[in-house]
């Protein structure tokens, strides 16, 4: 099957199987005489080990590991299990993080009158959370568009 139909076997896009394939995830695939990327079974079944671990939310670098000791016949399951209660260690911590922010942003809300009134907590604790002005992350200029029609509409 060429690529677009892998994909849709698989859930992963045509564009993330070009990324594996040119990191090294998975081995690049075999082509037409055409040039165009054929698939088999034994690449679609890596795509949807790829697919399965990137759901679990495994970085790329485990995913290599995983895929090393899933090829390796001769591998331990005490490896296995170390890097799954690694992930687990890292998603524990980021659930604790997440948590937190809510418990946080819960308060600010909370202390927010929501009404007509110009003070805002939530807004006075953003701005005490960094010193001067810093452009946005996408690299924009800081400006903002006028919200406040939006705003009133909540």
């Amino acid at each position: 099957m060429n690529i677009g139909q892998a994909a849709a076997a698989t859930g992963v896009s045509a564009k993330m199987i070009r990324y594996y394939e040119d990191i090294g995830l998975v081995p690049p695939a075999p082509r037409s005489p055409a040039g165009y990327r054929r698939y088999g079974p034994a690449q679609l079944h890596r795509l949807r080990f790829i697919r399965r671990a990137r759901d679990l939310g495994f970085p790329v670098a485990r995913i290599r590991a995983l895929l090393a000791l899933w090829d390796d016949r001769d591998r331990r399951s005490a490896d296995v299990k170390r890097l799954t209660m690694a992930h687990i260690a890292v998603l524990n911590r980021r659930i604790g993080e997440l948590r937190a922010m809510a418990r946080t942003l819960q308060h600010l809300a909370d202390s927010c009158h929501g009404d007509a009134r110009p003070d805002c907590p939530i807004l006075e604790d953003l701005g005490h959370a960094h010193d001067g002005f810093t452009t946005g992350e996408d690299g924009d200029d800081g400006t903002l568009p006028d919200i406040r029609a939006d705003a009133a509409a909540v």
